[in-house]
């Protein structure tokens, strides 16, 4: 496989062509954006709560690290990472559904995947060079991209990306390895804001097995303080995120073959190579139900993310009713796209809060 730019040679650049993906990736307007995007808490909540661009980081240093004790290409890991959550709308996964619906009301099947227009950003959405689009990527930096979240949709192949990957195959070793890192930083960092937030309890969290094993390692260190506090927080993050960690790379450590990692050649119905023993898997999937049901539809979130789906709407019915409005870059694309897949785009690459000032301005402030 291809580990150069796609349209020039960079022989002469002083990093690697993963490093060089990392880079461009970071220095990327998209990038910036994820500052005020929604992981769980909108933005305004406050200083604490994660945004899109802290999660992305905490990916990225989980990330590396099971790629770097792995053996495997650490900057090519990293610049995935940071890449995987580019095509979030604002308002977290709720403006990805409404979107979705928007379209698919409006006759376009495929409607809005956040992956995929991930996938979109860096490969048709910025623009960086004149003769173009995209951020020039390398081949398996733009797979892991694609295909890092399993499984990998046909449906959502466009014909305004002019991109050929094969999605009967997984992607490299280290795209799966973004994968579990991003389910491992939202897990322990959706329990620390939601404790923090008020909105769920060690209390009940402790009817997942994996949970009380976690609070016995930290209440084993006896440093004396209560749960919920702080410090007990940021333990209880800390044995978390190791203990899935050291797990995953022990039951991985073992499937791995270094000769073919970068070949994407494994059939996707092969079993998947990073992963945890099944009990474990067992556990995470119990605990993810969890936080599903006790914080995600917390009536306090539900109330929140209501407003930001009202602004979608909104937005989208307006936009189409008054393409104008539109800023001069997505406007001209009106003259070779369809006009709700550019909106689509345009509302996609908003931040919170630059969607509810707009929405504010057309209709009245939201509350």
């Amino acid at each position: 496989m291809r580990a150069d730019a796609r349209f020039h040679d960079s022989s002469s650049d002083f990093r690697s062509a993963f490093d060089r993906d990392r880079d461009r990736i970071i220095h990327s307007g998209s990038f910036r954006k994820l500052e005020y995007k929604t992981q769980v808490f909108l933005n305004h909540e406050g200083d604490f709560f994660r945004t899109r661009l802290t999660h992305s980081l905490e990916v990225s240093q989980i990330a590396r690290s099971i790629a770097k004790n792995l053996h495997l290409q650490e900057s090519l890991a990293e610049a995935i990472a940071l890449a995987h959550d580019l095509g979030h709308t604002p308002f977290g996964h709720i403006g990805g559904d409404t979107l979705n619906s928007c379209l698919q009301s409006d006759g376009f099947v495929n409607g809005f995947e956040h992956n995929y227009q991930s996938f979109r950003v860096v490969t048709f959405l910025e623009k960086k060079y004149k003769r173009f689009d995209g951020l020039n990527l390398t081949f398996a930096t733009l797979e892991g991209i694609l295909k890092h979240s399993y499984p990998y949709k046909k449906d959502f192949l466009h014909a305004d990306i002019d991109m050929q990957f094969n999605l009967e195959t997984h992607p490299s070793i280290e795209a799966m390895i973004v994968d579990r890192a991003d389910e491992i930083a939202y897990i322990s960092h959706d329990i620390d804001d939601g404790i923090h937030a008020g909105l769920i309890s060690f209390e009940t969290l402790k009817q997942n097995a994996l949970i009380q094993e976690i609070l016995h390692k930290v209440k084993a260190e006896g440093i004396g303080i209560k749960e919920g506090d702080e410090m007990f927080r940021y333990r209880f993050s800390s044995h978390l995120i190791n203990h899935l960690v050291y797990s995953l790379l022990a039951y991985s450590q073992n499937n791995i073959d270094h000769g073919s990692v970068l070949t994407a050649t494994m059939p996707s119905s092969d079993p998947l190579p990073i992963g945890f023993e099944k009990e474990l898997e067992r556990e995470i999937k119990q605990l993810k139900k969890m936080l599903h049901q006790e914080l995600y539809q917390h009536k306090s979130i539900v109330r929140k993310m209501f407003s930001g789906k009202q602004a979608i709407i909104g937005l989208y019915t307006a936009l189409n009713d008054e393409p104008k409005l539109l800023p001069k870059y997505f406007y001209k694309q009106l003259e070779s796209r369809c006009q709700h897949r550019v909106i689509a785009d345009y509302i996609a690459s908003m931040s919170d809060r630059y969607a509810m000032k707009l929405h504010n301005e057309l209709y009245g402030r939201i509350v």
